[in-house]
């Protein structure tokens, strides 16, 4: 294969090479079909195929794909309001390329409101352990697991580690600028925050003008039943960062922030962030997914998802200890790590795509327009892989 010449081997992957798609089916290049319950990784949120995204990115392809943010780009302006009228925030939007760029604007914009002429300089970010917030040098030390760490430092300095939600207020002090959450911890086992204490946290730091950054790039556009997880928390964070489900496959990232005097020109920038074809893809499937979940059908959705996972975690609790998550945001918590990597080997070769999360945690990210016969079957294939353990 060219990837063993050409590509630096940084992902053990799979030897499967797909080829075309259709909502939450896959072909491979043999012609096997999978159901796809990982969505590129929480991803592909419309689907793979998605007849009306594919028209609008190639209509717009035929235009313009590029010029820079130079100059002004109706399709961005078009998406940021889609994206803050959504959110149902007073809030204005940076666009980037990924969720660890997204993140690092998020940074930027907190380290900069901490620096107040004649008063000690806040720059503290205070984060979870296990959480994980992206793959540059300075996402990866705001990331809390320890093992990410190994190799790439010296890293930047002023992040804290809390144990746990409970920590954080303690770990606050006149250094301390920030706290970051995820709300549901996606690579760290699909593990959601409890609300009262969430409520309890973002009331204490608006207290103290400490802003409340919520990572939602796993979590927002939809993932868990409304349009941010925010929205269900029913909290207001200081900043918001997106990525993953917003573009539908096109590579994006946003940060947003009701903090809009804090950056101005040249504080930050990015050349391809929020270009006509990002935007272009971002538009379109806010689009189609507010549709979606203003029919019912998001909604439907995700109590048949659920139904079926609750369903096979009591058919097999001598291997998945409790079913975890919300929305399409779902895990099964597995016996230990060998059962939960036997298991994903076993889906693949059955036909089903299935995620790890943390270390014992089966993670399921299906496209949120996922139809029943495709759970159905899905679910069928993977009760069959369990049958050969």
């Amino acid at each position: 294969m060219l990837e063993k010449s050409y590509v630096l081997p940084t992902y053990a992957r799979a030897d499967i090479s797909f080829v075309s798609g259709q909502n939450a089916t896959l072909t491979d290049s043999e012609g096997k079909e999978y159901i796809d319950f990982t969505s590129g990784i929480g991803v592909v949120s419309v689907g793979h195929g998605d007849n009306a995204l594919s028209q609008a990115l190639c209509e717009q392809a035929k235009k313009i794909i590029h010029i820079s943010n130079l100059y002004q780009i109706a399709p961005q302006e078009e998406a940021a309001k889609k994206i803050v009228l959504e959110s149902g925030y007073d809030m204005q939007c940076f666009f980037g390329n990924s969720g660890a760029e997204a993140n690092e604007g998020a940074i930027k914009i907190a380290r900069k409101y901490g620096e107040v002429d004649g008063q000690p300089k806040r720059y503290k970010i205070i984060t979870l352990k296990h959480s994980f917030h992206g793959r540059t040098i300075t996402t990866v030390k705001a990331t809390g697991q320890a093992s990410m760490h190994n190799y790439f430092g010296p890293f930047p300095d002023g992040f804290v580690y809390a144990d746990d939600i409970d920590q954080i207020a303690s770990l606050v002090d006149d250094h301390t600028v920030g706290v970051m959450i995820e709300l549901i911890q996606g690579e760290g086992g699909v593990q959601p925050i409890d609300k009262e204490k969430v409520q309890k946290l973002a009331a204490f730091l608006k207290e103290k003008d400490v802003l409340l950054i919520v990572d939602e790039v796993q979590t927002g556009v939809y993932r868990t039943g409304e349009f941010l997880a925010s929205n269900v928390y029913d909290i207001e964070p200081d900043i918001i960062t997106l990525a993953k489900g917003l573009g539908g496959g096109v590579p994006i990232g946003v940060v947003m922030t009701g903090k809009k005097d804090v950056l101005g020109a040249g504080d930050h920038g990015s050349t391809f962030g929020g270009n006509y074809l990002a935007s272009t893809a971002a538009s379109t499937v806010v689009d189609l997914l507010s549709a979606y979940k203003q029919s019912g059908a998001l909604d439907e959705a995700i109590i048949a998802f659920a139904q079926k996972l609750e369903a096979l975690q009591k058919a097999h609790s001598d291997i998945f200890t409790e079913a975890v998550g919300f929305g399409l945001m779902r895990g099964l918590r597995v016996v230990d790590a060998d059962t939960l990597a036997a298991i994903i080997t076993a889906a693949r070769t059955h036909g089903v795509m299935v995620l790890r999360a943390g270390r014992n945690t089966l993670r399921f990210l299906p496209p949120l327009t996922i139809t029943k016969d495709e759970m159905d079957e899905g679910f069928a294939r993977l009760e069959k892989a369990i049958g050969t353990l």
